[in-house]
């Protein structure tokens, strides 16, 4: 695999999803080696001395242990654990730290689901994001909320679609919170992706994508990845593409595809 990557985009790529037969610093190291960030997810499953050895560029990490945006005792949850988790980001570099609307459990479900979002825990998702937002401030580092989809991956998590997080991130509208706009969750649940992206366009800070069926790589399903990066490029976006996919199968592959895909 070339170590140069012609695209307008710094590529990264989840290192969970990949090589998993190996310890997680060998993947960074692999990752670096062939010019890609490095994503993770949380923190505590890591030997964090060994992710900081490896001189990996991690674009983004799980920016919480538990909580939620909506109730008064997850809000306090969410922003504990997120304080100890911007130090263990500010010690890597991670240069965004993601939230969802809810903690995540076993298999991507909800700890506390929900079925309907009141008015009353929007308003309180707002209030939580704006603590997240002067805790960002007083650390210098950034978050991101993550759209999720909610009937095939994560059903009950709240704020989980595109237009939910994009009403939120867009209101806040603070340097220090941004989009986490993950095209594979939108393409499940709401389709319309270069459209999405061009509303969502002042306030993403990192695209995520996989395909459609199966959470693949980038050609191995339904989505027209190059028109998507010919779009996000002639409306302006330069800023990171990351692959949280499996490999359908040898993952250098996988990667080279990613990479293709946002080749124009």
């Amino acid at each position: 695999m070339s170590n140069t990557c012609n695209t307008p985009f710094p590529l990264a790529a989840c290192a969970e999803m990949l090589w998993q037969d190996r310890p997680i610093e060998w993947r960074a190291s692999r990752l670096k080696e062939h010019g890609f960030g490095v994503g993770l997810w949380n923190w505590p499953a890591h030997d964090i001395n060994k992710l900081e050895a490896t001189g990996a560029s991690f674009t983004i990490m799980n920016g919480y242990l538990a909580g939620r945006l909506t109730d008064d005792e997850g809000a306090a949850e969410l922003l504990r654990t997120a304080r100890e988790t911007a130090q263990i980001g500010k010690r890597l570099g991670v240069q965004r730290l993601n939230l969802h609307g809810t903690g995540l459990g076993e298999g991507g479900l909800p700890v506390q689901p929900v079925e309907v979002v009141t008015g009353a825990m929007w308003l309180k998702a707002e209030d939580t994001l704006c603590r997240i937002v002067d805790l960002a401030d007083k650390e210098g580092v950034v978050f991101t909320l993550e759209n999720l989809n909610l009937s095939v991956d994560h059903p009950g998590v709240p704020f989980g679609r595109a237009e939910d997080t994009l009403a939120l991130v867009s209101r806040i509208d603070h340097p220090r919170l941004r989009l986490n706009l993950d095209l594979y969750h939108a393409q499940i649940g709401e389709g319309n992706l270069i459209e999405l992206c061009r509303r969502s366009l002042p306030w993403i800070g990192e695209i995520q994508v996989a395909d459609v069926p199966g959470r693949f790589e980038p050609g191995s399903g339904e989505v027209n990845w190059k028109g998507i990066a010919k779009a996000l490029s002639d409306m302006g976006y330069s800023g990171p593409v990351a692959m949280e996919a499996w490999a359908s199968g040898d993952a250098d592959a996988a990667l080279i595809a990613f990479r293709d895909a946002f080749t124009l």
